[in-house]
């Protein structure tokens, strides 16, 4: 007998040339996707995927490249008949889980996760920096970040032993200093083009706002965890002034991924490029069955989800 299935959704990073193309090739659903951000973002999505370029590895362009391909998985998923009892997605990958939720059309996400990429590469001060922690417990690293001199906090929450800070490049050299010395595994520096989820994007945050406000949102028709909370999104209007905050807040994944499993969730289905979350997945609850859709025959996997 199964429980419950989630759609988990990747972040930036996972993004690389040719993404999605089997889709978009195979699949007039997916296709339909890619053509829709697109026309919303005024790019040729399709190029940026699929075509080599410098371009999709910068925050303006990663972010929309990354959601059409997400969603352009999603739509072939559901056309399937699969449909998730619950969603969410790491940082970027909210926005995945909110067309999976329902609550908003893609075409209005293509465009505000378009304005989102422009307005987090322009709020980047220089001498920003992100760090990945290996082998120390979070507690530990959110103690230390705090006795840190400058602008150094925790960005996201992956799983046991892996947390990211975020930053002034400074701060972060001296907070590494004193992980290593606490006994920090490793400190891989992220090729980010910025300190994101820090409080120096607030000021991203604004303008996102003011992008999402002219969005309309709708009931929301599977339940979604955001990542500012690690909780279940059940009021539509706390959509916007939560996707407002995330820009500059902690993501809270371990968080929202023991939450669901907490409820019942025994399977977990990442759509989109990489195994990024899987590899999370298998560090938070090991017992934990995982899937992950990033090609067209990947899409047989889906078939355990019924039993069949």
């Amino acid at each position: 007998m199964m429980g419950k299935a989630a759609f988990i959704f990747p972040g930036q990073g996972a993004q690389y040339i040719g993404m999605g193309k089997d889709f978009y090739e195979q699949i007039p659903a997916s296709r339909e996707m890619f053509e829709l951000a697109s026309e919303a973002s005024g790019l040729d999505i399709a190029a940026l995927c699929f075509e080599e370029n410098e371009k999709i590895n910068i925050t303006e362009y990663t972010q929309i490249a990354m959601l059409a391909m997400e969603a352009a998985v999603l739509k072939a998923v559901e056309e399937r008949g699969y449909r998730p009892d619950v969603t969410a997605g790491l940082s970027l990958g909210e926005y995945g889980a909110i067309i999976a939720a329902g609550a908003m059309k893609a075409e209005d996400v293509f465009r505000v996760v378009r304005k989102r990429g422009i307005f987090m590469q322009e709020a980047v001060p220089e001498g920003g920096a992100m760090v990945a922690v290996l082998g120390l417990d979070a507690s530990v690293v959110e103690e230390i970040c705090a006795e840190t001199e400058g602008m150094i906090d925790i960005a996201n929450y992956n799983c046991p032993g892996q947390v990211v800070i975020t930053g002034e490049s400074g701060a972060a050299e001296k907070a590494v200093q004193a992980l290593k010395t606490a006994g920090a595994k490793r400190c891989v520096p992220l090729n980010v083009s910025g300190p994101f989820h820090s409080c120096m994007l607030k000021g991203a945050g604004e303008k996102l706002s003011q992008e999402l406000a002219a969005i309309t949102v709708y009931d929301i028709s599977v339940p979604y965890l955001a990542n500012v909370t690690a909780d279940y999104v059940t009021d539509k209007e706390q959509i916007k002034p939560l996707l407002t905050h995330q820009v500059a807040s902690p993501v809270r994944w371990q968080q929202s991924v023991e939450r669901m499993i907490k409820d019942g969730t025994d399977v977990f289905v990442e759509i989109g490029p990489g195994k990024a979350l899987s590899g999370f997945m298998r560090k938070i609850n090991r017992n934990i069955k995982t899937l992950n859709v990033e090609k067209v025959e990947d899409l047989e996997k889906l078939l355990s989800l019924k039993g069949e």
